[in-house]
């Protein structure tokens, strides 16, 4: 069967992920600190705006906002550079994550509270907090500690709410009303069509390197070109070079876990 196409569109995403197997893909708290440490890294290179978060032990929530076409791009490198880091700590070799993450496109902002809601459900459902906000790798833990990650510090929860609105919103469950617009976010990803929505235009590849005359000129855009979602072999392709130069290229670049 055919995967489902990326929706890439600019726009918020309710993405999540878990672990091979349903295992821990975070053994102790250092390592949801490295993965938002990652996450900020990858959100700075391409971006991304956290708007919320929750780290669960075998999987992750994200609402991301990406400015670009760019979200598989951001995406991978954030599983890519974490996978590498977990593996090394603790010894292991193969797959870390079950699949490639999955993704909601969320075309209506008034379900962007619903789905913090959501979020920081999971942690008190899984018997690992009793009350929002108490359990310490969600986004309302780090709003009432005043730790805002520095890639969610433009999230709409800062920007629309102060902290005693949103504790007071978080006393009810999600109504039969709002698990309706949850379930209606996860139908969008099956209908949406890429001309739904106006997207930001991409630059074409050969854009990328018209005008470059130096070796690190083209190296810088390189790596540019593959953070907008272009593969090294379409870059080499286009290039002229070995996929093994450019993802040297690309590895000497990027930030390392």
């Amino acid at each position: 069967m055919a995967r489902r196409t990326r929706i890439e569109t600019p726009g918020f995403h309710h993405i999540y992920n878990r672990g091979v197997e349903r295992r821990f893909v975070y053994e102790e708290d250092d390592d949801k600190e490295k993965f938002l440490q990652l996450l900020c890294e990858v959100s700075e290179h391409y971006g991304f705006v956290v708007h919320a978060y929750t780290l669960m032990d075998n999987h992750y929530h994200l609402l991301i906002e990406n400015k670009k076409e760019n979200l598989s791009a951001g995406m991978r490198q954030i599983n890519a550079l974490y996978a590498q880091y977990f593996n090394k700590k603790y010894d292991r070799v193969g797959h870390l994550w079950q699949d490639r993450y999955k993704s909601w496109c969320v075309l209506d902002e008034h379900y962007l509270f619903t789905l913090f809601k959501y979020f920081e459900a999971n942690p008190i459902k899984a018997g690992l907090a009793q009350t929002p906000g108490q359990y310490p790798w969600t986004m309302l833990y780090a709003l009432k500690q005043g730790r805002v990650p520095e890639c969610a510090k433009e999230s709409f929860l800062l920007q629309w709410y102060d902290t005693a609105v949103l504790l007071e919103g978080m006393e009810m469950d999600l109504s039969e009303e709002e698990q309706k617009q949850l379930d209606e976010i996860k139908k969008s990803a099956n209908r949406l069509k890429r001309s739904a929505v106006p997207l930001v235009p991409v630059v074409d590849l050969k854009g990328f390197f018209q005008g470059v005359k130096s070796k690190a000129e083209r190296n810088k855009k390189i790596l540019e070109a593959y953070r907008t979602g272009y593969t090294q072999s379409e870059i080499a392709k286009e290039l002229g070079l070995s996929v093994s130069s450019v993802s040297r290229i690309v590895k000497n670049a990027k930030f390392k876990p």
